[in-house]
């Protein structure tokens, strides 16, 4: 019988986020567990988007990591929406749904995706590992109908900058840089590189 030690290491993601499990899946990827980070999200006085991401991403792999003795890799990530150095967060509410894409509206901002590998202490010797991808997104001028039609339509619930790439707001983003899995949720090509490098993933 080999050794347990042998075995290849559990897969769990740090998210309970259907789009970043979909998203796995679309490069053959199902976690072995899906734990939640739970944890205060709000961001620093004065935390730039690009490290509050990083902050984040890194903390929910660690927290899930600190539960898991066995051997297993941690995926944490998150993604932040950036007007400036205005962190536009996840959203709840409609009026501040309607605040959102009303900045949003005519002008281009940036989304800040970033994702953590963690390794359980079940891995001795391994060293956490991290990405952060930019991409931009751009709307075109939308008018107070445009607005309130995409508050009808509900997509902008739980999501950073009351928007969703792949949801009806895309009938008015004219332009996206970068990466589009990053800016729905997880970069697929520096995650799948952060698990090659780590000997996981042995996908082409």
């Amino acid at each position: 019988m080999a050794d347990s030690a042998q075995k290849k290491p559990l897969f769990i993601l740090a998210s309970a986020s259907p789009r970043r499990l979909a998203l796995l899946a679309q490069i053959g990827l199902k976690p072995d567990r899906i734990v939640a980070a739970d944890l205060d999200e709000t961001p620093y006085k004065n935390e730039l988007p690009r490290l509050y991401a990083r902050r984040l991403a890194h903390a929910k792999a660690a927290c899930v990591s600190a539960q898991y003795t066995e051997p297993a890799f941690i995926l944490g990530a998150d993604t932040v929406v950036a007007v400036g150095r205005r962190i536009l967060q996840k959203t709840e509410d409609e009026d501040v749904a309607r605040r959102h894409l009303t900045l949003l509206s005519g002008r281009r901002h940036r989304v800040f995706t970033s994702v953590a590998l963690y390794p359980s202490a079940g891995l001795s010797g391994r060293k956490p590992v991290e990405r952060t991808v930019e991409s931009y997104v751009a709307f075109a001028r939308m008018t107070s109908q445009h607005i309130e039609a995409l508050i009808r339509q509900g997509d902008w619930r739980g999501k950073a900058g009351s928007y969703a790439l792949q949801g009806a707001a895309a009938s008015h983003i004219r332009q996206i840089g970068g990466s589009p899995s990053a800016i729905i949720g997880l970069p697929l090509f520096e995650t799948a590189q952060l698990l090659r490098g780590q000997n996981f993933l042995s996908i082409p």
